[in-house]
């Protein structure tokens, strides 16, 4: 009564562990990508865009590796490091006032493209404040607006919150970063015009 069940779960359970061993696969060896992005990030920080650009080069030709031999069924298992990968990219790009570049040039699926610029407005913050503490005022206001209008832009996809997991919580987080990092560059432009006011007299 069971031989057509027990050939037809035979045949499941070889391929489930076949995806599973490549399941741990991904898993293993993405790890690298993920961390190849955080230090570019870390790079641009420090000016260092040069060596930021080879980490992000290296973690695109690895990105390129994986994607080749990942299925449908484990495209998810690729979101968090491509969505790194764009987080370093993008945050690359505009330090360098470059154009962000765009999920096809960078060859990421939708998902990982817009939770990454999501993630991007937080290390924009970052520099900004980075700016503000070497008393690049001006530099720290251009580069805010270029944060406010990634925001504002990425502000319609918490309508798809069901698709792209945590877009709206990432959302609520970049407005706060928005209105401190207003506050912030305002305190710094005020003193820096006062500031300048003194030493006229």
């Amino acid at each position: 009564m069971l031989k057509g069940a027990k050939n037809s779960l035979g045949k499941i359970s070889k391929i489930l562990e076949k995806t599973n061993d490549e399941r741990e696969m991904l898993l293993k060896n993405t790890r690298q990508i993920v961390n190849l992005s955080s230090e570019a990030i870390i790079e641009c920080h420090r000016n260092n865009t040069k060596s930021a650009r080879k980490k992000i080069e290296t973690a695109r030709r690895l990105l390129e590796k994986y994607r080749k031999h990942t299925d449908s069924s484990l495209h998810r298992y690729l979101v968090t490091p491509e969505q790194e990968f764009v987080e370093a990219s993008s945050l690359l790009a505009i330090l360098e006032g470059n154009q962000v570049p765009t999920h096809e040039s960078l060859g990421v699926r939708e998902e990982s493209y817009v939770l990454g610029l999501m993630d991007c407005i937080g290390e924009l913050r970052r520099n900004i404040y980075d700016k503000i503490r070497v008393g690049r005022a001006e530099d720290a206001q251009s580069l805010f607006d270029v944060m406010e209008e990634l925001y504002l832009t990425l502000y319609p996809f918490a309508h798809f919150d069901k698709i792209i997991k945590e877009a709206r919580k990432k959302l609520d987080v970049d407005r706060i970063l928005v209105e401190e990092t207003r506050i912030a560059i305002t305190e710094e432009m005020r003193r820096s015009e006062l500031i300048k006011s003194m030493k006229g007299k």
